[in-house]
C-alpha cells in the first residue's frame, strides 16, 4: 500500500477526515443591459423597435444565465432606487464607467454587451468584462460579421460567452 493511502486510511479510521480543498466563493458579476449601436443606412429613419429591445434583453439574459450556470459567479442586480443606476447615455460611450457602477452595487466584475447593426440582416457583437477595482478588461469577445437579423442576437451572445468569455 502506498504511503499516502496508508496515511489516509489511518486518518479515516481515527475519525479524522482529510481536509477538502475549499471551493472559492462565487464571484459577483453585474451584467448590464445590452446596447444597440445602429450603423445601418436606416439608422436615422427607422428607430429601434420592440423586437430590437426584446432581442437585446434576451441576449443579456443569455449572458446572465451562462455566468450563473457555471457556479463560479453570482449575479448582482441593479437596485431600482440606486443613485448610481446607468444614465440615459449609452454605457459604451462612458469610458468604462460600468466598472464603478458595478462596484457600487457590490460586484467584482462588470459586463457590457454591444450589438452593432450593420444592416437589417447583419450584425457584430462585443462583450467586455471589466474588473471593477482596476477598470481593466478581464475578458473580451467580439464577433466578426454575423448573419441574422435581431432574432439572432441571443445566439450570437451564446456563442461569444461559450467561445470567448467563459473559455
Amino acid at each position: 500500500m502506498p504511503r499516502h493511502s496508508f496515511v489516509a486510511a489511518l486518518l479515516f479510521c481515527c475519525g479524522i477526515a482529510p481536509v477538502q480543498a475549499q471551493q472559492a466563493e462565487p464571484v459577483p458579476v453585474e451584467v448590464f443591459p445590452f446596447e444597440l449601436e445602429d450603423k445601418s443606412a436606416g439608422a436615422g429613419i427607422v428607430p429601434p423597435d420592440d423586437y430590437d429591445r426584446r432581442y437585446l434583453a434576451e441576449a443579456a439574459k443569455v449572458a446572465r444565465d451562462m455566468f450563473a450556470e457555471t457556479g463560479r459567479y453570482t449575479l448582482v442586480t441593479n437596485p431600482a432606487d440606486s443613485a448610481t443606476a446607468p444614465a440615459t447615455e449609452p454605457l459604451r460611450h462612458c469610458g468604462g464607467c460600468e466598472a464603478g457602477i458595478a462596484r457600487s452595487h457590490g460586484a467584482s466584475l462588470a459586463v457590457l454587451g454591444v450589438v452593432t447593426r450593420v444592416n437589417r440582416t447583419e450584425h457584430t457583437m462585443f462583450i467586455r468584462v471589466l474588473g471593477v477595482h482596476t477598470g481593466k478588461p478581464v475578458a473580451v469577445g467580439f464577433t466578426d460579421l454575423r448573419m441574422g437579423a435581431n432574432h439572432a442576437w441571443p445566439r450570437t451572445a451564446k456563442w461569444l460567452m461559450k467561445n470567448r468569455i467563459l473559455k
